[in-house]
């Protein structure tokens, strides 16, 4: 049925365009001058369609079209750091609202004095996968700490992790046996709890090593589901990963969140720009970005993944 669903929308967008272009045709065969500036509009928003659709050819991994589970880790910097985890939550919570995707927060550990140590998301929407592709790595920012008071310039690191939420599609078994379950009250801001009932879970695979755990929901029962539907799709890209580095074509390796290591840099002194280290793409309106303008970036990584032939 989901297969069946995202059919149907791909064509929808087809049948949609294929009727919009008709109805521009006919009032551009009308010849009306004073039409001319409803034609321009039409015109233009028939580009922008054909436009999002050139864009989506760009797409050509397996799970591109899937929904994600996104993971934000603050790494070098101490408080710094944990401040540039909360920025760039921010940031793809304005992508995607832009976008009209559904962002729920699944589980996040706040900062010692401010910002986020890590924070799980899960993203819904079309193409969500493929789009976030491009975002998979360390991030680095550079800029005048506000918790410095001698105004001094920091750079601060977070590691961007990324996975296809497609825990109902495949079939992975797990042995009870090899899990640790925890369960603990879950915390708000602040480490203040939020419930007095232990309906927060953390769940250790111990013989892969992956932890996971789910407080957003308001039940233990909850909690638990989303957990291991996270614990699944860890599992699985543990799995995939495998089988690439046996083809020498491994994607999405472990790195450490510092020096380095990054994927884009985001400068807001002593000069303002947002650089992909990747693709070269750079822009000087950092601001626009952190706002969530980000389709740019997606679109240059994913022009450079089909150059280089990689999926």
């Amino acid at each position: 049925m989901r297969d069946i669903t995202k059919l149907r929308n791909q064509v929808g967008i087809w049948v949609r365009i294929s009727r919009h272009l008709e109805e521009t045709r006919e009032l551009a065969e009308l010849g009306d001058e004073d039409l001319a500036e409803e034609l321009a509009i039409e015109v233009a928003a028939l580009e922008a369609e054909i436009g999002e659709l050139e864009f989506r050819t760009l797409f050509s991994g397996q799970y591109d079209d899937e929904d994600a589970l996104l993971s934000i880790h603050a790494g070098a910097g101490g408080t710094e750091a944990q401040d540039w985890a909360e920025m760039l939550l921010r940031m793809y919570t304005r992508w995607a609202e832009s976008h009209g995707f559904k962002v729920d927060i699944l589980d996040k550990s706040s900062g010692d004095e401010a910002g986020l140590k890590s924070v799980m998301l899960s993203v819904r929407g079309d193409y969500v996968y493929g789009r976030l592709r491009s975002e998979r790595g360390v991030h680095r920012l550079v800029r005048i700490s506000p918790y410095d008071a001698s105004k001094r310039r920091h750079t601060s690191f977070a590691k961007l992790e990324l996975w296809p939420d497609i825990a109902d599609e495949i079939e992975i078994e797990i042995d009870d046996k090899d899990l640790r379950i925890d369960r603990f009250r879950a915390s708000g801001a602040g480490g203040q709890h939020v419930q007095k009932n232990e309906t927060a879970v953390r769940i250790t695979h111990k013989p892969s090593g992956v932890v996971v755990s789910c407080q957003n929901q308001r039940s233990l029962t909850q909690n638990m589901q989303t957990a291991m539907s996270i614990l699944k799709a860890q599992l699985f890209e543990l799995e995939r990963q495998k089988q690439e580095a046996e083809i020498s074509a491994l994607k999405g390796k472990v790195v450490d969140a510092g020096w380095g290591n990054q994927i884009r840099s985001y400068v807001l002194h002593p000069y303002k720009m947002v650089k992909d280290m990747r693709t070269s793409y750079e822009t000087g309106n950092p601001q626009a970005v952190l706002d969530g303008r980000l389709d740019p970036f997606m679109e240059a990584y994913l022009r450079h993944t089909v150059g280089e032939g990689e999926g």
